[in-house]
């Protein structure tokens, strides 16, 4: 399945802000596939779209959603302030993060011309990051 993202014209992306009014729902990672080799170990050319059949993919996580909902019980006393009804449990991926995922559990989106997948959290295999644990 194929997703077009379109932007208003009167609103202008730059780097900076090209993320900022994106809003990832749930358990979801907004992800930027790597571009895969060209050529295999010994040496032949691969053509268009092999890499993209490939069961497992790689790329950078861009933005991740708030995480899993755990709704909050329902109290019915009025003398309490108004808090928020739902709780997060905050996922493992981060910003900058190297994910590899399974493409099965991925939806693939254009964004600004360029190809994002949007990945469940429990399509993701592992991470990596650059910072030490």
């Amino acid at each position: 399945m194929l997703i077009f993202i379109f932007v208003a014209k009167n609103m202008r992306l730059t780097p900076e802000n090209k993320f900022k009014k994106l809003v990832v729902i749930g358990d979801r990672v907004l992800i930027k596939p790597l571009q895969g080799n060209e050529r295999t170990a010994s040496g032949l050319y691969l053509p268009p779209g092999v890499q993209e059949k490939e069961k497992v993919q790689q790329g950078y996580v861009i933005k991740h959603g708030p995480g899993y909902a755990i709704p909050m019980p329902i109290e019915t006393e009025t003398w309490k302030a108004e808090e928020e009804q739902v709780k997060y449990i905050p996922l493992q991926a981060k910003e900058g993060d190297l994910a590899i995922f399974l493409i099965s559990g991925a939806t693939e989106v254009m964004y600004e011309n360029e190809k994002y997948f949007i990945v469940p959290q429990s399509a993701i295999l592992m991470l990596e990051r650059e910072e030490e644990l």
